[in-house]
């Protein structure tokens, strides 16, 4: 198994870990930042530029799951049923 592989793996198992902890449907910037591999600064400037969308709740933005799972090219059902399979 090569690093590249090992980092993809280690990226997703940190995104299925958010991705369950996360219940509500709705994760910070840099939560989706987080997710997605990028960084906080990368995720923010995705927001900026439209495209990672984000829901305005008073200062805070918020990204929801499913434009999160639409960026990444995952289907909700998909993504729970892949966290089902363990």
């Amino acid at each position: 198994m090569g690093r590249a592989e090992v980092l993809q793996g280690v990226r997703r198992m940190r995104f299925e870990a958010l991705l369950a902890r996360h219940e509500s449907g709705e994760l910070s910037q840099s939560e989706a930042g987080e997710m997605l591999g990028i960084s906080r600064a990368f995720a923010y400037e995705l927001v900026a530029r439209g495209e990672l969308p984000v829901i305005k709740l008073g200062r805070r933005r918020l990204v929801p799951k499913a434009g999160l799972l639409a960026l990444v090219g995952q289907s909700e059902p998909e993504a729970t049923s892949h966290l089902d399979q363990g």
